[in-house]
C-alpha cells in the first residue's frame, strides 16, 4: 500500500509539474492597445489641458499633480463616471475608452480648471 501511495504522488507531481510547463509556454497576453498620455496638475491647470484619443481605443491618462495650490485634487470625467484622486506628487492612471467621436471634457470637482479629450 505504501508503494501505491508514493506511485500516486509521483504521478499526480508529474502531472502538476506537466500541467505548469504548459501554461507557462503560452504567450503572455498583449496589454490593450491604446494611447498613454502624461499629464500634470500645476498651478496653470491641467498640462496639457487638451489630449487626442481614438474612438474605441483605450486612453490611459497618467497624471502627477505637483503643487497644493490647486483645486484639481481630482479629476472628473462625468461622461464615463470618473472621479479619481490626485495625491500630490504621485503618478495616477485612469484608462478609459471614448466610445464616440467628438469631445470629452474632464475637470476638477468644482468644474473650474479642466481641459478636454478630442476623440477621432
Amino acid at each position: 500500500m505504501r508503494a501505491s501511495a508514493h506511485l500516486l504522488a509521483a504521478a499526480l507531481l508529474l502531472a502538476f509539474a506537466g500541467a505548469a510547463c504548459a501554461d507557462s509556454a503560452k504567450p503572455a497576453a498583449k496589454p490593450a492597445a491604446g494611447t498613454t498620455v502624461a499629464m500634470k496638475v500645476t498651478s496653470s491647470g491641467f498640462e496639457p489641458a487638451t489630449v487626442q484619443a481614438r474612438k474605441g481605443e483605450p486612453l490611459t491618462l497618467v497624471i502627477t499633480r505637483t503643487t497644493e495650490k490647486t483645486c484639481a485634487t481630482e479629476i472628473v470625467v462625468k461622461d464615463y463616471g470618473i472621479n479619481t484622486p490626485l495625491p500630490l506628487d504621485k503618478p495616477v492612471s485612469v484608462t478609459f475608452t471614448p466610445a464616440r467621436s467628438g469631445q470629452v471634457k474632464f475637470a476638477c470637482a468644482m468644474d473650474m480648471i479642466g481641459g478636454v479629450v478630442v476623440v477621432q
